[in-house]
Protein backbone atom coordinates (compact mmCIF):
# COMPACT_ATOMS: atom_id res chain seq x y z
CA UNK A 1 0.00 0.00 0.00
CA UNK A 2 1.73 3.45 -0.90
CA UNK A 3 -1.30 5.62 -2.14
CA UNK A 4 -3.21 6.69 1.47
CA UNK A 5 -6.58 8.84 1.55
CA UNK A 6 -7.06 10.10 4.90
CA UNK A 7 -10.84 11.86 5.48
CA UNK A 8 -11.85 14.66 8.04
CA UNK A 9 -8.86 17.33 9.13
CA UNK A 10 -9.47 17.33 12.28
CA UNK A 11 -7.43 16.40 15.55
CA UNK A 12 -7.10 12.84 14.33
CA UNK A 13 -7.14 12.85 10.86
CA UNK A 14 -4.45 15.64 10.62
CA UNK A 15 -2.46 13.40 13.46
CA UNK A 16 -3.31 10.32 10.80
CA UNK A 17 -1.86 11.96 7.59
CA UNK A 18 1.38 12.91 9.40
CA UNK A 19 2.19 9.71 10.34
CA UNK A 20 1.56 8.22 7.26
CA UNK A 21 3.43 10.74 5.32
CA UNK A 22 6.45 11.04 7.82
CA UNK A 23 6.33 7.00 6.95
CA UNK A 24 6.81 7.79 3.66
CA UNK A 25 3.45 7.46 2.37
CA UNK A 26 1.47 9.81 -0.08
CA UNK A 27 -1.23 11.00 1.67
CA UNK A 28 -4.33 12.46 0.19
CA UNK A 29 -6.09 14.77 2.97
CA UNK A 30 -9.80 15.32 2.71
CA UNK A 31 -12.28 17.73 4.11
CA UNK A 32 -15.32 19.30 2.80
CA UNK A 33 -13.67 22.43 4.40
CA UNK A 34 -11.10 24.15 2.92
CA UNK A 35 -10.28 26.21 5.95
CA UNK A 36 -10.51 22.82 7.95
CA UNK A 37 -7.68 21.76 5.28
CA UNK A 38 -5.50 24.63 5.70
CA UNK A 39 -5.65 24.92 9.46
CA UNK A 40 -4.38 21.06 9.14
CA UNK A 41 -1.53 21.51 7.32
CA UNK A 42 -0.47 24.59 9.90
CA UNK A 43 -1.20 22.13 13.02
CA UNK A 44 0.93 19.59 11.09
CA UNK A 45 3.51 21.69 10.43
CA UNK A 46 3.34 23.49 14.10
CA UNK A 47 4.12 19.95 14.91
CA UNK A 48 6.98 18.80 12.60
CA UNK A 49 8.70 22.12 13.99
CA UNK A 50 8.26 20.69 17.56
CA UNK A 51 9.75 17.52 16.37
CA UNK A 52 12.14 19.04 14.96
CA UNK A 53 13.51 21.44 17.90
CA UNK A 54 13.20 18.05 20.14
CA UNK A 55 16.19 16.47 17.91
CA UNK A 56 13.75 13.13 17.17
CA UNK A 57 13.74 14.30 13.59
CA UNK A 58 15.74 16.93 10.90
CA UNK A 59 14.48 19.14 8.81
CA UNK A 60 14.68 16.90 5.58
CA UNK A 61 11.99 15.21 7.07
CA UNK A 62 9.86 17.94 7.84
CA UNK A 63 9.94 18.90 4.11
CA UNK A 64 9.41 15.18 2.95
CA UNK A 65 6.74 15.05 5.23
CA UNK A 66 4.94 17.91 4.19
CA UNK A 67 5.38 17.11 0.39
CA UNK A 68 3.67 13.72 0.23
CA UNK A 69 0.11 15.50 1.69
CA UNK A 70 -2.29 16.70 -0.37
CA UNK A 71 -5.38 18.44 0.47
CA UNK A 72 -8.51 17.81 -0.81
CA UNK A 73 -12.38 18.81 -1.07
CA UNK A 74 -13.32 16.65 -4.04
CA UNK A 75 -13.44 13.28 -2.45
CA UNK A 76 -13.84 11.68 -6.47
CA UNK A 77 -10.74 12.65 -7.64
CA UNK A 78 -9.23 12.50 -3.77
CA UNK A 79 -9.83 8.30 -3.89
CA UNK A 80 -9.43 7.24 -7.54
CA UNK A 81 -6.41 5.49 -6.87
CA UNK A 82 -6.10 5.00 -3.34
CA UNK A 83 -4.62 1.64 -1.51
CA UNK A 84 -6.43 2.37 1.64
CA UNK A 85 -8.81 4.83 3.24
CA UNK A 86 -8.38 5.99 6.71
CA UNK A 87 -11.76 7.62 8.02
CA UNK A 88 -11.13 9.68 10.85
CA UNK A 89 -14.25 11.81 10.70
CA UNK A 90 -16.89 13.02 13.70
CA UNK A 91 -18.04 10.01 15.62
CA UNK A 92 -21.59 9.66 14.08
CA UNK A 93 -23.53 6.73 12.70
CA UNK A 94 -25.19 8.25 9.84
CA UNK A 95 -22.28 10.52 8.63
CA UNK A 96 -20.03 7.28 8.53
CA UNK A 97 -22.67 5.16 6.66
CA UNK A 98 -22.93 7.56 4.29
CA UNK A 99 -19.11 8.21 3.85
CA UNK A 100 -18.37 4.59 3.53
CA UNK A 101 -21.72 4.24 0.69
CA UNK A 102 -19.55 7.25 -1.30
CA UNK A 103 -16.38 5.26 -0.89
CA UNK A 104 -17.14 1.76 -2.12
CA UNK A 105 -19.01 3.43 -5.07
CA UNK A 106 -15.65 5.64 -5.68
CA UNK A 107 -12.72 3.69 -4.64
CA UNK A 108 -10.88 0.81 -6.94
CA UNK A 109 -12.30 -2.76 -6.12
CA UNK A 110 -9.12 -3.54 -3.86
CA UNK A 111 -9.51 -0.67 -1.96
CA UNK A 112 -9.12 -1.29 2.26
CA UNK A 113 -11.68 0.82 3.62
CA UNK A 114 -10.76 1.69 7.56
CA UNK A 115 -12.72 3.85 10.15
CA UNK A 116 -10.78 5.59 13.18
CA UNK A 117 -14.12 4.96 15.01
CA UNK A 118 -13.71 4.65 18.75
CA UNK A 119 -16.83 2.69 19.38
CA UNK A 120 -19.28 2.56 16.49
CA UNK A 121 -19.72 -0.99 15.05
CA UNK A 122 -17.34 -1.56 12.22
CA UNK A 123 -19.86 -4.65 11.15
CA UNK A 124 -22.62 -2.02 10.89
CA UNK A 125 -20.46 0.01 9.28
CA UNK A 126 -19.14 -2.58 6.50
CA UNK A 127 -22.68 -3.60 5.90
CA UNK A 128 -23.32 -0.66 4.07
CA UNK A 129 -20.55 -1.41 1.33
CA UNK A 130 -20.47 -4.42 -0.93
CA UNK A 131 -16.91 -5.09 0.63
CA UNK A 132 -17.90 -5.93 3.67
CA UNK A 133 -14.50 -8.22 4.06
CA UNK A 134 -12.26 -5.11 3.11
CA UNK A 135 -14.02 -3.18 5.78
CA UNK A 136 -11.82 -2.73 9.21
CA UNK A 137 -11.23 -0.55 11.86
CA UNK A 138 -8.22 1.75 13.03
CA UNK A 139 -8.54 3.34 15.88
CA UNK A 140 -5.51 5.63 16.67
CA UNK A 141 -4.65 7.03 19.98
CA UNK A 142 -4.44 10.94 20.29
CA UNK A 143 -1.66 12.73 20.11
CA UNK A 144 -1.09 9.71 17.09
CA UNK A 145 2.06 10.57 16.10
CA UNK A 146 3.33 9.75 19.78
CA UNK A 147 0.71 7.04 20.90
CA UNK A 148 1.67 3.58 20.30
CA UNK A 149 -1.02 1.75 20.14
CA UNK A 150 -3.44 1.08 17.04
CA UNK A 151 -6.45 -0.98 18.14
CA UNK A 152 -7.31 -3.09 14.72
CA UNK A 153 -11.03 -4.11 15.07
CA UNK A 154 -12.57 -7.01 13.10
CA UNK A 155 -15.38 -6.39 11.41
CA UNK A 156 -17.79 -9.58 11.88
CA UNK A 157 -17.18 -9.97 7.71
CA UNK A 158 -13.50 -8.53 7.66
CA UNK A 159 -11.22 -11.19 6.53
CA UNK A 160 -8.40 -12.64 7.56
CA UNK A 161 -6.06 -11.37 4.82
CA UNK A 162 -7.27 -7.81 5.19
CA UNK A 163 -6.82 -7.68 9.02
CA UNK A 164 -3.37 -9.10 8.65
CA UNK A 165 -2.29 -6.41 6.36
CA UNK A 166 -3.40 -3.63 8.58
CA UNK A 167 -1.64 -5.21 11.69
CA UNK A 168 1.60 -5.27 8.92
CA UNK A 169 0.56 -1.48 8.24
CA UNK A 170 0.44 -0.56 11.71
CA UNK A 171 3.58 -2.12 12.72
CA UNK A 172 5.05 -0.32 9.45
CA UNK A 173 4.32 3.03 10.94
CA UNK A 174 6.35 2.11 14.26
CA UNK A 175 2.79 1.69 16.08
CA UNK A 176 2.15 -1.47 18.32
CA UNK A 177 -1.13 -3.24 16.72
CA UNK A 178 -3.43 -5.13 18.93
CA UNK A 179 -6.38 -6.93 17.29
CA UNK A 180 -9.71 -6.97 19.10
CA UNK A 181 -13.62 -8.19 18.18
CA UNK A 182 -16.34 -5.91 17.11
CA UNK A 183 -18.31 -5.33 20.03
CA UNK A 184 -19.63 -1.99 21.43
CA UNK A 185 -16.12 0.07 22.38
CA UNK A 186 -14.08 -2.57 21.59
CA UNK A 187 -11.43 -3.14 24.51
CA UNK A 188 -10.09 0.78 25.15
CA UNK A 189 -13.30 2.56 25.50
CA UNK A 190 -15.32 -0.08 27.11
CA UNK A 191 -12.74 -0.16 29.89
CA UNK A 192 -12.03 3.63 29.65
CA UNK A 193 -15.38 4.69 29.50
CA UNK A 194 -17.18 3.52 32.98
CA UNK A 195 -14.00 5.08 34.56
CA UNK A 196 -14.43 8.38 33.04
CA UNK A 197 -18.30 8.01 33.81
CA UNK A 198 -17.67 7.44 37.17
CA UNK A 199 -14.93 10.37 37.62
CA UNK A 200 -18.12 12.33 36.31
CA UNK A 201 -20.61 11.59 38.88
CA UNK A 202 -17.75 11.67 41.69
CA UNK A 203 -17.77 15.33 40.84
CA UNK A 204 -21.29 15.69 40.50
CA UNK A 205 -22.23 14.24 43.71
CA UNK A 206 -19.67 16.59 45.45
CA UNK A 207 -17.55 13.57 46.32
CA UNK A 208 -14.59 16.20 45.95
CA UNK A 209 -13.45 18.62 43.27
CA UNK A 210 -12.08 18.25 40.09
CA UNK A 211 -8.35 18.57 40.96
CA UNK A 212 -8.62 16.73 43.85
CA UNK A 213 -10.37 14.03 42.09
CA UNK A 214 -7.66 14.08 39.47
CA UNK A 215 -4.56 14.25 41.66
CA UNK A 216 -5.86 10.96 43.56
CA UNK A 217 -5.64 9.29 40.22
CA UNK A 218 -2.24 10.65 39.35
CA UNK A 219 -0.67 9.64 42.16
CA UNK A 220 -2.53 7.34 43.95
CA UNK A 221 -3.20 4.86 40.39
CA UNK A 222 -0.08 6.25 38.84
CA UNK A 223 -2.33 7.83 35.69
CA UNK A 224 -0.49 10.05 33.43
CA UNK A 225 -3.60 12.76 33.82
CA UNK A 226 -6.33 12.85 35.52
CA UNK A 227 -9.93 11.13 34.11
CA UNK A 228 -11.51 14.45 34.12
CA UNK A 229 -8.49 16.66 32.20
CA UNK A 230 -8.27 13.27 30.19
CA UNK A 231 -12.21 13.94 29.37
CA UNK A 232 -11.22 17.32 28.00
CA UNK A 233 -8.14 16.32 26.03
CA UNK A 234 -10.61 13.74 24.24
CA UNK A 235 -13.51 16.31 24.02
CA UNK A 236 -16.63 16.00 26.33
CA UNK A 237 -19.10 15.30 22.98
CA UNK A 238 -16.38 12.54 21.98
CA UNK A 239 -17.20 11.31 25.51
CA UNK A 240 -20.82 11.63 25.36
CA UNK A 241 -21.49 9.93 22.18
CA UNK A 242 -19.67 6.81 23.04
CA UNK A 243 -20.96 6.32 26.29
CA UNK A 244 -24.58 6.43 24.20
CA UNK A 245 -22.91 3.81 21.75
CA UNK A 246 -22.13 1.63 24.94
CA UNK A 247 -25.57 2.30 26.68
CA UNK A 248 -27.35 1.15 23.70
CA UNK A 249 -25.20 -1.06 22.13
CA UNK A 250 -24.79 -3.35 25.61
CA UNK A 251 -27.77 -1.90 27.77
CA UNK A 252 -26.20 -1.80 31.17
CA UNK A 253 -26.70 1.53 33.06
CA UNK A 254 -23.25 1.70 34.27
CA UNK A 255 -23.19 3.04 30.97
CA UNK A 256 -25.38 5.92 31.08
CA UNK A 257 -23.80 9.27 30.55
CA UNK A 258 -23.67 11.36 33.83
CA UNK A 259 -26.07 14.43 33.81
CA UNK A 260 -23.09 16.63 34.29
CA UNK A 261 -22.07 15.57 30.96
CA UNK A 262 -24.63 15.80 28.55
CA UNK A 263 -25.51 19.42 30.78
CA UNK A 264 -21.66 20.69 29.75
CA UNK A 265 -21.74 19.34 26.31
CA UNK A 266 -25.19 20.80 25.97
CA UNK A 267 -23.39 24.17 26.88
CA UNK A 268 -20.85 23.78 24.65
CA UNK A 269 -18.36 23.19 27.33
CA UNK A 270 -16.33 20.25 25.32
CA UNK A 271 -13.02 20.68 26.88
CA UNK A 272 -9.45 21.71 24.89
CA UNK A 273 -11.28 22.58 21.82
CA UNK A 274 -13.79 24.82 22.95
CA UNK A 275 -11.49 26.34 25.49
CA UNK A 276 -13.48 25.53 28.61
CA UNK A 277 -14.12 22.25 30.32
CA UNK A 278 -13.51 20.90 33.47
CA UNK A 279 -10.81 23.07 33.25
CA UNK A 280 -10.42 26.83 31.51
CA UNK A 281 -7.74 26.90 28.57
CA UNK A 282 -8.61 30.20 27.50
CA UNK A 283 -5.53 31.85 28.77
CA UNK A 284 -3.06 29.77 26.85
CA UNK A 285 -1.04 28.43 29.34
CA UNK A 286 -1.28 26.05 32.16
CA UNK A 287 -5.26 24.84 32.47
CA UNK A 288 -7.17 26.72 35.58
CA UNK A 289 -9.76 24.49 37.12
CA UNK A 290 -13.11 25.96 36.86
CA UNK A 291 -14.41 24.55 40.22
CA UNK A 292 -17.47 27.21 40.87
CA UNK A 293 -20.24 25.41 38.65
CA UNK A 294 -19.25 22.28 40.46
CA UNK A 295 -19.67 22.82 43.80
CA UNK A 296 -23.17 22.01 45.68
Amino acid sequence: MKNICVIGSGTMGNGIAHLFAQNGFKVNLIDISLDSLTKAIKTITTNLDRQVTKGSIDESIKISTLENITTFTDLTTAVKNADLVVEAATEKLDLKLSIFKQLDNLCPANTILASNTSSISITKIAASTKRPQQVIGMHFFNPVPIMKLVEIIKGYSTSAEVTQKIIDLSSQLGKIPVAVNDYPGFVSNRILMPLLNEAFYTLFEGVAGVEEIDTVMRLGMAHPMGPLQLSDFVGLDVCLNILRVLHEGLGNPKYAPCPLLVNMVEAGHLGVKSGIGFYDYSTGVKAAVVAKRFKK
